[in-house]
Parts: structure tokens; C-alpha cells; sequence
């Protein structure tokens, strides 16, 4: 990726608005996964046009920018894209279900589920500060999951699920690093994510209404948007003053299923975001301390927008 002239102001501001395009896509996922727009589509179709106009917005890119193709490790695309598919999908589909908050406080512990990871399939050494973040953003995670007969919320599975799958990709993004230029990288994803999300999606398709195309490819678009505006940050300013930034989506996520849906986060929900966010920005701390020069997002910061 082509390191542009250090701007930190505009890669924070980037990365603000990369964080607010993610809420809103999870937001419109809401819409779609309940009566909002017309009858509820499943997570699978709403995974498929996310990845259907975010591959169109990049191809129309690539018409533009006419970037230069390499050799592309099919394989290694393809299980990203699969780790990734299936991490959007249920987070897409815990978003029905629970605050927009909530789900996405605890999807950020996929750089925890990535470092841990990390361990056994690339031979990555732990010290202690390292297990105890993981073990905060845990516990954060157990809180909001509201483990009692009374509170449980089976659908915060579907969220811890996607952190689980948006981790593995992180290590497989590790893989790629350096070998493919970016827009290649989008491109691959985007293409091998239609065919799978398409091949999921015709077992439940069901024909959108007006109003739900319209969210489909605003899903589409704003992820595309995203990682557009997270890319350019990240070659602006070093990764671990870029992270903390992205937890702004977590605010986002909160302010968009206030003002749409008029759900507000409990004490508990408040809770337990703030202890994952504690564990995650104790690791990205400790990561910019080993590595402060770092010019790519490691596997220990905020995965990039999916």
C-alpha cells in the first residue's frame, strides 16, 4: 500500500467516518432483519447485497483508477472472504435481534480472538499484559451476553460469533499483507464474496421491496465507503494512532438505534462495552509500544471495515 504525505488530523477524521459508514451499515441490516422495510430478509441475503454493490462501487473504481493486477493468491482470498462472509452474516443477524451497541461492542474483540489465535497458527509469543487485555474484553463480553435465566440474550451468541470469525481473518489478512496491492485486494474480496454470499442467499431469497433494494445497496455503498476512507487513513498516519479511532462506531452504533429504533443502552450494556473497550485499547497500546512504527493495521488493532 503507498504510504501518502503523514496527515494524522485527516486520517482521524478518515477513520470517524469510516466508523460511522460500518454503524450505518449495521443499521440498515437492522431495517432489513425486521418489518422495517417490508418482510424480513434473512441475514444471508443481506450479506449477499452488501457484497454485490460494494463490488459494484470498486469496479467502477477500478475503471477510474485502472490500478495494476498481480498474481492472486486465490486461495488465501478465499478463506479470508469465507471468515469474513460468515463474520458479517452473523453480525447482520444479531443486529436484528439486540441493541446495535451491544452487537457491536462484541464484535470488537476480534483482534482479542485474532492475537489468541495467533498462538497456535502462527507461532505468535503472548506475555502477560497481552492475556489479561484478552481477559478483560472477555469479561466485557460475558457481561453483555447477560448469562442469567432471566437476562440471557441467545441472539449475543450470533455477535461473539462473528467476533470468533472476524478474528480468524485477521490472521489470514496477516498472510496477505504486502503481497497485493489494495485495490486488488478489494476487488478479490468483493468478487469471491458475491459468489459465496450468492450461493448461500439463493436458498432463502425472497424478492426485495423497493425500499429494501434501497438498503441493500446503501449497505453496499457504505461499506465500500468505509473502506475507502479507512485505507487512505491508515496511509496517513501509523496504525496505532489510527485504532483508537474506530471505536467511535461503537458511539455511532448507539446515537443511529437511539434515533432510529429508540432503543437506548442500560447500565449493563454500558458496562460491558466499556470493559471490551478497555481490554482492546490496553492491547492496542501494548501493540503500539512493541511496534510503534507499525504502517499497517496488525492483528491486534480493529480489524478494517468488512
Amino acid at each position: 500500500m503507498p504510504t501518502l504525505t503523514p496527515n494524522p488530523p485527516l486520517a482521524a477524521a478518515l477513520t470517524l467516518l469510516a466508523s460511522a459508514f460500518v454503524a450505518g451499515t449495521t443499521l440498515l441490516a437492522k431495517a432489513l432483519g425486521t418489518e422495517v422495510l417490508g418482510p424480513p430478509l434473512h441475514p444471508f441475503q443481506i450479506s449477499q447485497g452488501r457484497f454485490l454493490f460494494a463490488l459494484m462501487a470498486f469496479s467502477l473504481a477500478a475503471l477510474v483508477l485502472r490500478p495494476t493486477l498481480r498474481a492472486v493468491a486465490w486461495h488465501m482470498h478465499s478463506l479470508r472472504v469465507l471468515f469474513g462472509w460468515g463474520g458479517v452474516t452473523l453480525m447482520f443477524a444479531a443486529a436484528a435481534f439486540i441493541p446495535l451497541s451491544d452487537a457491536t461492542a462484541i464484535s470488537f474483540l476480534n483482534p482479542i480472538v485474532a492475537m489468541l489465535l495467533a498462538i497456535p497458527l502462527l507461532g505468535e509469543r503472548v506475555g502477560p499484559i497481552r492475556l489479561i487485555a484478552a481477559a478483560i474484553g472477555f469479561t466485557g463480553a460475558m457481561i453483555l451476553l447477560r448469562p442469567t435465566p432471566e437476562a440471557f440474550q441467545p441472539a449475543a451468541l450470533l455477535a461473539l460469533g462473528a467476533a470468533f470469525a472476524l478474528g480468524c481473518e485477521v490472521i489470514v489478512i496477516k498472510r496477505l499483507t504486502g503481497r497485493e496491492g489494495a485495490m486488488q485486494i478489494l476487488l478479490v474480496n468483493n468478487i469471491i464474496g458475491v459468489v459465496i454470499a450468492s450461493l448461500a442467499a439463493v436458498w432463502v431469497w425472497i424478492t426485495p421491496t423497493p425500499a429494501q433494494w434501497l438498503a441493500l445497496a446503501g449497505i453496499g455503498l457504505l461499506m465500500a465507503s468505509a473502506q475507502a476512507c479507512f485505507i487512505n487513513a491508515i496511509s496517513r498516519a501509523d496504525a496505532s494512532f489510527v485504532s483508537p479511532f474506530w471505536y467511535a462506531t461503537l458511539i455511532f452504533a448507539g446515537l443511529y438505534d437511539f434515533l432510529v429504533f429508540a432503543v437506548l443502552p442500560d447500565v449493563v450494556s454500558i458496562l460491558g462495552t466499556l470493559i471490551i473497550v478497555t481490554g482492546a485499547g490496553l492491547l492496542a497500546w501494548r501493540e503500539a509500544r512493541l511496534r510503534p512504527s507499525a504502517d499497517s493495521p496488525s492483528g491486534t488493532s480493529p480489524k478494517p471495515p468488512e
